[in-house]
């Protein structure tokens, strides 16, 4: 019998010489990606975007499934190597279609990056009744990995790249209640349940992709200045918040703190494709290295967004990633298997 891993026990550090300035472009220095192919969700605007541009600039063909495809053309205009297809994460039949299309191309996927995401959203539900940032950023993940099972199989070396957060730290799961029917909705809390719950399956889709060699890795891109992840929430809350003036200019001393866009996107691109990965998966990065087990040890700063760092023992635990594939596959009504 398969003795149980204690929850952020392959938490250490490797010790990459990376850090919190470091880029997309630098991590990926001396990497040739000709020949491999990666899908991009969200690969069209903010760390996505920059992903898709380092990637395809060392050699990769990028598929990038968008929403708005024409605000994507428009962002992706220039980029070699890139296609754009369609696909809506709140949309099930959309998953479907474009995994069938790409399945249907014959071709092997080396990277899966699921970066797409929503945030400080009001309660809104699918047609399903699921809350839509547990839809959009971990069950519309968990359905896209498992229809394109068959071309991550077929990669012989294939690696799934899970953008969660340090949000993760507002909320674990709630297995009881996880989509709000019976306790009051709070927007970050939807965040956070999310995010613990996409660092939950990373743990879970690696412990059975390994014998099929496809890893798994779980990101915090940082605090960053520039995304469009806070759309939808009003100026107001980031004046409570300390980050901007009456006029809605983020503070200077606050921007400062924030990481630019091509840092955003380093850990994700170092998760896909650095070496020092080979023979490691179901871990949460950060600053391209392994992020460390958040114990209490670690001060966390409200006014201080480099502070944003570690990943909680919760979220990693694996009775609960276990837990959570079996609910994913009752609420998608999808078996996988991952064999």
């Amino acid at each position: 019998m398969r003795q149980a891993i204690l929850p952020g026990a392959r938490q250490q550090a490797l010790g990459t010489g990376f850090n919190a300035t470091t880029t997309a472009t630098d991590v990926i220095s001396g990497i040739d990606l000709t020949g491999k192919i990666a899908i991009v969700t969200g690969g069209n605007a903010g760390i996505g975007l920059e992903t898709t541009r380092v990637l395809a600039a060392a050699g990769a063909t990028v598929i990038v499934p968008a929403r708005d495809t024409e605000k994507a053309k428009h962002n992706l205009q220039g980029i070699a190597n890139v296609e754009l297809d369609t696909m809506d994460l709140l949309d099930p039949r959309s998953i479907d279609a474009f995994a069938e299309r790409f399945l249907a191309s014959g071709r092997p996927l080396h990277m899966l990056i699921n970066n797409a995401g929503i945030m400080w959203v009001p309660l809104r539900r699918d047609h399903r009744g699921i809350e839509s940032q547990l839809a959009t950023n971990y069950l519309g993940q968990f359905q896209l990995v498992a229809r394109l099972w068959p071309a991550l199989k077929q990669a012989q070396g294939a690696r799934v790249v899970n953008v969660s957060s340090f949000g993760h730290q507002m909320a674990p799961f709630h297995f009881e209640d996880p989509n709000f029917q019976h306790r009051e909705y709070h927007t970050l809390q939807g965040y956070g349940q999310s995010k613990t719950a996409s660092n939950l399956f990373t743990v879970a889709l690696d412990q059975r992709g390994q014998a099929v060699n496809v890893r798994a890795y779980a990101v915090h891109p940082g605090s960053i200045n520039g995304t469009e992840l806070g759309r939808e929430a009003p100026l107001e809350l980031f004046q409570q918040m300390g980050f901007c003036d009456a006029q809605g200019n983020i503070l200077p001393e606050v921007a400062a703190t924030l990481k630019t866009i091509p840092q955003g996107a380093a850990t994700t691109v170092w998760c896909a494709t650095s070496p020092l990965l080979n023979t490691l998966g179901g871990v949460y990065c950060e600053d391209a290295d392994v992020a460390e087990l958040d114990e209490g040890q670690i001060e966390h700063r409200p006014d201080d967004p480099s502070t944003a760092r570690g990943v909680q023992p919760y979220s990693l635990d694996e009775a609960n990633a276990q837990r959570l594939w079996t609910l994913s596959e009752e609420l998608t009504g999808i078996s996988f298997p991952a064999s």
